[in-house]
């Protein structure tokens, strides 16, 4: 590639005008081509690495925009100026989403900060460098040691090997209802709460401490769930094999506590099952939930069958006094939609239906009236 440094400027220029334009479509390449046209010392075949790039910012401004706004609390980007906030969507782009071969997260950042003495005011070197910073910080300074030198290819066999334990925690209230307990990221995602295993532990001992220490959640492992391994690249290692072992865990349901130390991650909570699906998580998390899902609703069946076998003869006796009650006043009829659905599901219980808990609201009224 060209002068990175030229190119980081076309692609500021035409993010200011995409910024102007409110973020309408219009002839980008032609915009660009304007824009590289001022710059005598390049040649024209930068234009399609321009809108390359371009492209990938403008895929990925609403999450990089979510990033910039948690790192600078007190500055939202309608407050920024439109170089400064365009600045920052370049240099996070390239801290986070470029390969550290191509630019190191260090070098993302001063040529952030450079950019900012060219184009911005007097202060925006100092704004640009604080906020992408701090992200900087918050992913614990990545490639804080980069030597600028292509990585030796090391055969997979002969890579040094990290275990982590992750878990799909989940919990049963005194209602019967089902939540998941997850973690959200900076980039914009919920996931599953996991830490490294240290030397001497269990994969299982180890998850539950890592668990308690990033959630405060005491979890009990139940069974796996699946295994996922990805090739990491940390600057004083050299290539890692991480090696993830995910598990199904019950908890409590009480409020948990996202520990300050963790490092990427900004929020922690339960979610009820019918909330899940809304949820922007990864695929790897996906996969874990829909099986872990399925366990606790085929688990939570069995339980409720064996509840039904012991107290087998309380529920005939209760579904006898019910038809009666109905034979001898068939014109008192309960309109469900108006109950709560706590007060829906002691109903379903009751009558002795299963997989109650895992309904909306709409669902069990509609199951109730049948």
């Amino acid at each position: 590639m060209a002068n990175r440094h030229l190119y980081r400027s076309i692609v500021l220029q035409t993010l200011f005008e995409w910024d102007i334009r409110n973020f309408v479509s219009y002839d980008v390449k032609e915009s660009i081509q304007y824009n590289t046209s001022s710059f005598l010392s390049i040649s024209s075949e930068v234009n399609e690495d321009v809108f390359t790039i371009f492209q990938d910012i403008k895929k990925k401004r609403v999450l990089i925009d979510e990033i910039i706004e948690k790192a600078a609390p007190d500055w939202t980007l309608a407050k920024m100026t439109i170089i400064d906030r365009n600045i920052l969507r370049l240099g996070m782009y390239e801290m986070l989403f470029v390969d550290k071969e191509q630019v190191p997260a260090k070098v993302a950042i001063n040529e952030a900060v450079e950019l900012a003495k060219q184009f911005g005011g007097g202060k925006s070197g100092r704004f640009i460098n604080g906020v992408i910073g701090a992200v900087y910080k918050e992913l614990g300074e990545p490639g804080k040691d980069f030597k600028d030198k292509k990585s030796k290819t090391i055969p997979l066999e002969e890579m040094e090997i990290d275990q982590k334990g992750s878990a799909v925690v989940y919990s049963i209230d005194e209602h019967r209802i089902i939540r998941i307990g997850m973690v959200h990221d900076i980039f914009g995602y919920w996931t599953l709460a996991k830490g490294g295993i240290r030397e001497g532990e269990t994969t299982e001992n180890g998850t539950i401490r890592a668990i308690k220490e990033e959630t405060d959640w005491s979890i009990s492992i139940e069974e796996k769930l699946g295994e996922n391994e990805y090739i990491a690249y940390p600057p004083e290692r050299g290539a890692v094999r991480k090696q993830v072992q995910y598990f199904l865990a019950a908890s409590v349901y009480t409020k948990p506590t996202l520990d300050t130390e963790s490092g990427g991650l900004d929020d922690v909570r339960w979610f009820e099952l019918s909330e899940i699906s809304d949820l922007n998580v990864y695929d790897d998390v996906s996969k874990m939930l829909l099986k872990a899902i399925k366990l606790i609703m085929e688990k939570h069946l069995i339980q409720e069958f064996d509840e039904s076998d012991e107290e087998e003869s309380e529920e005939k006796d209760t579904e006898q006094k019910k038809e009666q009650a109905s034979d001898s006043d068939n014109s008192i009829e309960i309109d469900y939609t108006k109950l709560k659905i706590t007060e829906l599901q002691a109903a379903a219980k009751e009558r002795g239906l299963s997989g109650y808990s895992a309904l909306k609201k709409a669902e069990l009224v509609e199951l109730l009236s049948q």
